[in-house]
């Protein structure tokens, strides 16, 4: 136990008054989390930022933030919860990319937090009937595009966003205000139960903090920031909503808005953003998908799979072999080619003039070859 990477990287967040810069700050310095805690007292008070009162912390709660750590370890083994220091390959990439991102965050499901399409749908607790219908439709137009649905469980927008994925098989992530064991509200739990394995539960706070209410502007940042875009459906203006909202601005990821009838309270926040450029338009999944680019990437991919299919009619075994060959490798010398194909280097050099000749393949110096994209 005592030399296990995980127990310093968790001992670390422990340490009092050493939030996530200059947590990031030390690691970088030292190497890792270990480096830190067997870091020369010389090397800790050269660091930027550590000053007396960093310095002290770290030299004094050494022992204390490794007890704390073997504590949360047997915790976070009891209650199924994996622990995702920010150097985790598990941990949301995108989340990584802003500033005041968790240290350490605290999951529970099968989920992939870095699928290649993240989408966060957020709103009020007052749905309209027009807010869910908008919500529902929303989630199932996007079934298609493979979206991993982000959203926060709470009553409203939230849980609908949640149990339209978990019918549309969209795998659903529901970031918490609470520690990763505390369902809130409690009547979700069956759709939190559900998305452990569709999906799952994320927090960056410790088992058994309640949901206090500082935390749920906090918990807005995460679900903004491990996102490619943030679909407001309704939102009154005075709302945390529109704090995600302008968080995700802050953080340069796209903003969405639903429009909604001028005369209803909660469509004065989307209707703001919309008349304040802060948000796109979203009338349709075909809004979403030309602001990410989706249809030109998927595009890209089917002529990718097209070019990689060659017709044996077309080609011989031997000229089959290169142009798979040249396929995985972009390009490759002679005698690798030869080698990897178990074409003698002799026959080889015609089938390499023919595919030139059939403008697929082009001689490149140093008698490297390469596929003709």
């Amino acid at each position: 136990m005592g030399d296990n990477q995980n127990l310093y990287e968790i001992a670390i967040t422990q340490i009092h008054g050493i939030g996530p810069q200059l947590t990031r700050q030390l690691v970088s310095y030292c190497g890792s989390p270990k480096g830190v805690f067997q870091a020369p007292p010389g090397k800790l008070q050269k660091i930027p930022g550590i000053g007396p009162a960093a310095y002290k912390n770290i030299t004094q709660g050494v022992k204390q933030a490794l007890l704390q750590a073997e504590e949360l370890l047997k915790k976070a083994e009891e209650h199924d919860v994996q622990l995702l220091f920010y150097t985790s390959p598990k941990y949301p990439d995108r989340l990584k990319q802003i500033a005041d991102a968790p240290t350490l965050l605290y999951f529970r499901g099968n989920g992939n937090l870095n699928q290649r399409r993240i989408i966060s749908i957020v709103g009020t607790r007052q749905v309209s009937n027009y807010g869910q219908a908008m919500t529902e439709k929303i989630v199932a137009d996007l079934a298609p595009y493979n979206v991993l649905i982000v959203s926060g469980l709470a009553y409203g927008i939230d849980i609908v966003s949640h149990r339209a994925a978990i019918q549309a098989g969209l795998s659903t992530i529901g970031v918490m205000a609470s520690g990763p064991e505390i369902i809130y509200p409690a009547v979700h739990r069956k759709y939190a139960e559900r998305m452990l394995t569709q999906g799952g539960l994320l927090s960056e706070n410790t088992f058994g903090t309640k949901p206090d209410a500082p935390r749920f502007p906090a918990r807005n940042r995460i679900i903004a920031g491990m996102s490619d875009c943030t679909i407001v459906v309704e939102a009154t203006l005075k709302s945390g909503t529109l704090i995600t909202a302008d968080l995700a601005h802050g953080y340069d990821k796209e903003v969405m808005a639903v429009p909604g009838n001028v005369t209803s309270p909660v469509s004065e926040g989307p209707n703001h953003l919309i008349k304040n450029h802060k948000a796109a338009i979203y009338t349709s999944v075909q809004d979403l998908v030309e602001l990410m680019n989706w249809d030109l990437e998927d595009e890209a991919q089917v002529r990718k799979q097209k070019s990689q299919t060659f017709s044996p009619d077309e080609y011989s075994a031997d000229e089959l072999k290169v142009l798979t060959l040249l396929q995985q490798s972009q390009d490759e010398q002679m005698d690798n080619i030869s080698w990897k194909t178990q074409i003698p280097v002799s026959m080889l050099a015609s089938v390499l003039l023919t595919l030139e000749f059939k403008g697929m393949v082009k001689a490149m110096p140093g008698k490297r070859f390469g596929l003709i994209r």
